[in-house]
């Protein structure tokens, strides 16, 4: 008897995705809520979860497209499952593409035998950083692994499954991904602690014996590896064509749906940052201590937006048809750069947070995006976007909307310019800041006067506690 496991309900308006990658091999034993599969939609990756315990049994291939309801695997269940589960308990560890990142294999529910000795301890990951850093430094070079130690090493229990690119990563390597110190919540493994990983410099190898020096040749030197993402020419080959991942397709049609429906407008306006700077200065270490997150400028700025959208309402709300649809609360979509393109997560009723839980939520969010683990709850239902182009260096620039938004805020790189002060010529901290909106529903001068108000805040900060 078997149970089938079809593509469930991805999100309204999404009706198809594309296998992209089987967690569990053909035939492998699986437990309820197993991840087996990834499926990538028009806007993140999904993982689907076995509903029984049993053997799994493709019936779809990697690359396939499937629709919502249909079948892409089965699950034996019976006297063949139960054998299976403990052939896969007993057997070494299956290989990196096989087992996806995935903890020990597990027995299927109510099958008793007798635990399994303990493991070694793995390594401690409890003492990395929650947020990723800013600015990574270089990664401290890990102890080499054993001479059989591979992507396919087992993972401790409790340790988070990998993600698809970081999965990849690991296996094109032969790398043990316990040896790689991890910063992401939880203690999972990111695509960056893997590239930093790579990057450091190998640990130096001990002596060999005097006699074993004269034997034993000498070890030919690394091939650089090819920039993250960047195609493998083959000899004599000068282009490749790599087709679009349903992502970066889903992002192109967008922004050519939005330059085609909306009537875009842009307007500028430059912040002195001085007053700005000087409190993430005077509060950031008591901040971090208190809240346990970083004061950085995306609360900042998204309070201060918040606080304007509640005088400029229209560059919160929507056409329908129409009907202008305004909302009562905002919800910040916050546009994170990953390497499978760009994402905007969004802070639900970020109104009704303070700048402690804006932080703690764009941390969390921006580690997921990055992670490839988003949720598409997490992915929808945004009504104002915030984009921040300075961390790319970026000085000016006119963002596109995330249709059916009617405005997204654009911020740039602070930097130090000379400007008139009381008559006097003076350098400070500026940065050019960039509101594109909906013509249809905004006027110019609701965006003057919004990009006016976020200005006036961030420049005398104290006006967001006193809401003037």
């Amino acid at each position: 008897m078997s149970a089938e496991l079809q593509v469930p309900r991805l999100a309204e308006s999404i009706s198809e995705a594309v296998l992209v990658e089987w967690l569990k091999p053909d035939g492998a034993a699986v437990r309820v809520d197993e991840p087996v599969a990834t499926l990538e939609t028009d806007k993140a990756a999904v993982e689907i979860a076995a509903a029984d315990a049993g053997l799994l049994r493709h019936v779809s291939k990697v690359g396939d497209r499937v629709v919502v309801g249909q079948v892409i695997a089965r699950i034996e269940a019976g006297a063949g499952a139960d054998g299976g589960a403990r052939a896969a308990q007993s057997a070494p560890a299956l290989s990196g593409a096989a087992r996806g990142g995935a903890a020990t294999e597990a027995k299927p529910q109510g099958t008793k035998t007798q635990a399994p000795p303990a493991a070694a301890p793995a390594p401690n990951r409890s003492a990395a950083p929650i947020a990723v850093p800013a600015t990574p430094g270089p990664a401290t070079a890990a102890a080499p692994a054993s001479s059989g130690a591979t992507a396919s090493a087992a993972f401790a229990p409790g340790d988070a499954p990998l993600a698809p690119s970081v999965r990849r990563l690991v296996e094109e390597h032969a790398l043990d991904p316990a040896s790689i110190a991890a910063t992401g919540k939880g203690g999972r493994l990111l695509k960056e602690d893997v590239l930093r990983h790579l990057e450091a410099p190998p640990a130096p190898a001990p002596a060999p014996a005097p006699a074993e020096r004269s034997a034993a040749p000498a070890p030919a030197p690394r091939a650089a590896s090819p920039a993250a993402g960047a195609p493998e020419f083959a000899e004599g080959e000068e282009e490749r064509a790599v087709p679009m991942s349903r992502i970066r397709q889903r992002i192109a049609e967008r922004l050519v749906q939005a330059q085609r429906t909306a009537a875009i407008l842009t307007t500028f306006n430059e912040i002195d940052m001085t007053a700005t700077l000087a409190l993430r200065a005077r509060y950031k270490d008591a901040f971090e201590k208190r809240h346990g997150v970083k004061l950085g400028f995306m609360s900042l700025f998204g309070r201060a937006a918040i606080l304007a959208l509640g005088e400029i309402p229209e560059l919160n709300a929507e056409i329908r048809g129409t009907d202008i649809v305004y909302r009562r609360h905002v919800n910040l979509g916050v546009a994170v750069g990953t390497p499978r393109g760009l994402v905007v997560p969004v802070v639900r009723r970020a109104d009704a947070l303070d700048f402690a839980g804006i932080e703690r939520e764009i941390a969390r969010l921006a580690t997921r995006a990055r992670d490839g683990s988003l949720s598409l709850d997490e992915l929808s239902g945004g009504t104002f976007t915030i984009s921040n182009g300075g961390v790319y260096g970026s000085l000016l620039s006119t963002p596109i909307l995330n249709p059916p938004q009617s405005g997204i805020l654009g911020m740039h790189k602070i930097e130090k310019r000379p400007i008139a002060v009381d008559d006097q010529v003076v350098i400070r901290p500026m940065m050019y800041v960039a509101l594109s909106y909906d013509h249809r529903i905004v006027d110019g001068e609701q965006a003057v006067t919004f990009l006016v108000r976020v200005k006036e805040r961030l420049e005398d900060p104290e006006r967001m506690l006193l809401d003037v």
